[in-house]
């Protein structure tokens, strides 16, 4: 669940930990994977390279914001960034995103829908 606005814990102090070395690098790297083993299931563009190689999947997310289009799905990845973002997934990629996710040690995260508008 998201951590609540005005919260006593120390969200800023433990997010500066995250993201710093050797932690962060280790969180993209699961990135990496997550994405890398997508596409053993659906086809992945980064950006305007359809189908890069993992080489170039692992040295884009570890080092510059991207962009992957799945289908009518989009995911978004930036290096000072402990998540990714999906816009728009069909409910089969939203399943195979949680099932490898989990496998990944992540997980996903869907707000809570408001009912406004």
């Amino acid at each position: 669940m998201q951590v609540p606005a005005g919260s006593p814990g120390r969200y800023f102090t433990v997010e500066e930990y995250f993201l710093s070395e050797p932690r962060r690098t280790a969180i993209k790297q699961k990135h990496v994977r997550l994405i890398l083993k997508l596409n053993c299931y659906r086809k992945i563009i980064m950006d305007d390279v359809s189908e890069p190689s993992p080489e170039e999947t692992e040295e884009a997310v570890l080092s510059r914001y991207v962009s992957i289009r799945i289908d009518d799905c989009l995911i978004t990845s930036a290096p000072d960034e402990t998540y990714l973002t999906l816009y728009h997934p069909d409910e089969e990629l939203l399943k195979l995103v949680r099932a490898i996710a989990a496998g990944e040690g992540l997980y996903v995260w869907q707000p809570q829908d408001t009912g406004s508008e």
